[in-house]
């Protein structure tokens, strides 16, 4: 039977079955070879899109934008001080379509499709694969990354202070769907076991968009020791890290910036 998503919300991954998961990720793929090879695909020709940011946004924004532009949509911005929206009436009501996720605090269901999307293309079928991610493990990138990861049949492991670590519930929801798809959720304060076999290594900045910038000294301290660097790198799967490597200097591993766009994985293979 084919899939057929038509008319549903992407609000976050535990919403989409594993083959759901798989078919995003073929579509975006076909996409991505059209857009290399200079081949229109503007099937979305006479649509319109609406982009709502509370906050302020460049990459994810301007990401969305040119998805859009590529299908043929037309595109309006808005942000929090540019409409009535959550005033007058609540946004759900003001919708009424499909909405697409691009970012909350829990979630980051689009960047995860990019992310395996590139893993996809540096290590061919990514089943049974090692994907580990460092630093401030309850973010909604990392959340989303142990979503993603039980539902297609990675091996997650989250590695960072047990103070900031994923919640518990979700924890075992993600460990309950890892169990069917035959692949693990392992929780670890050892950068050393974490990069252990690993055959993708990932990190985050230090403090996430809408945190305070009081926050960084405290988790610059408490996250330092799950940096991303070259002698961590050495002790993955392989030893020869890909030309998609984004591995930093020590003083600056974790990525700076905030994007739809794969930007924060080390990936290895043969």
């Amino acid at each position: 039977m084919g899939v057929n998503i038509s008319g549903r919300s992407f609000l976050k991954l535990l919403d989409y079955t594993p083959d759901e998961i798989r078919y995003l990720l073929k579509l975006s793929a076909d996409f991505k070879s059209m857009k290399r090879a200079g081949i229109p695909h503007r099937y979305l020709e006479g649509k319109n899109v609406v982009l709502i940011f509370q906050k302020t946004s460049t990459r994810t924004r301007s990401s969305f934008e040119v998805g859009a532009y590529d299908l043929g949509m037309g595109v309006t911005y808005l942000d929090p001080n540019s409409s009535q929206m959550g005033h007058k009436e609540s946004i759900e009501d003001t919708a009424g379509v499909p909405v697409w996720n691009g970012l909350t605090d829990d979630f980051h269901p689009t960047q995860m499709l990019a992310d395996i999307l590139t893993l996809q293309e540096e290590v061919g079928d990514v089943r049974g694969k090692k994907l580990t991610f460092f630093g401030d493990c309850c973010n909604n990138v990392a959340n989303s990354l142990m979503v993603v990861c039980a539902k297609l049949g990675i091996n997650f492991c989250a590695c960072g202070p047990k103070e900031r670590m994923p919640k518990a519930e979700l924890v075992e929801t993600c460990r309950a769907i890892a169990a069917e798809n035959g692949c693990e959720i392992v929780l670890t304060e050892d950068p050393h076991e974490g990069a252990k076999n690993c055959d993708c290594l990932y990190t985050d900045i230090w403090v996430s968009m809408g945190e305070s910038y009081d926050l960084f000294g405290e988790r610059i301290k408490l996250l330092t020791p799950y940096r991303v660097t070259k002698e961590l790198m050495a002790e993955a799967r392989w030893k020869s890290p890909t030309r998609s490597s984004r591995v930093r200097s020590p003083a600056s591993s974790t990525r700076p910036r905030t994007a739809c766009t794969p930007s924060r994985l080390s990936c290895t293979r043969p």
